[in-house]
């Protein structure tokens, strides 16, 4: 029983390196990649990036639990009025949205400034 393909490519003449003897040749590792990885300004960068990231995310879920750990256990809080007809508990909920926004604005900051500043050094040093 003979099997007879109908879709696909075209065969062209250099059929051979993906069936014959360069099957198993493998292309060359691009050494680029290598070169930015290991460079100590790449490095730095990204230990930075991740402890400001990690320092922030910490910030914000201390916040986020910390009031849902509120709703949890001390409904009584955030019900007292506060200014009328809204209860402490509005007030919080809403600090920890505008928190939220604080918090990317300060990441933005970061990166506009500090994270910016290393890349370009990086690219510099790796023109050369």
């Amino acid at each position: 029983m003979s099997v007879v393909h109908t879709a696909g490519p075209p065969a062209t003449s250099d059929a051979r390196t993906l069936h014959g003897a360069g099957a198993l040749d493998m292309p060359e590792p691009d050494h680029r990649l290598d070169r930015v990885s290991q460079h100590p300004i790449f490095q730095t960068l990204v230990q930075e990036r991740n402890r400001y990231a990690w320092v922030l995310t910490g910030l914000m879920l201390f916040v986020y639990f910390g009031f849902i750990g509120l709703i949890a256990f001390d409904k009584a809080l955030l019900a007292t009025k506060v200014g009328g007809t809204a209860s402490l508990g509005f007030y919080m909920g809403m600090f920890v949205i505008v928190f939220a926004f604080i918090l990317t604005g300060i990441y933005v900051a970061r990166a506009n400034t500090r994270f910016d500043r290393l890349s370009a050094d990086l690219a510099r040093s790796l023109a050369k």
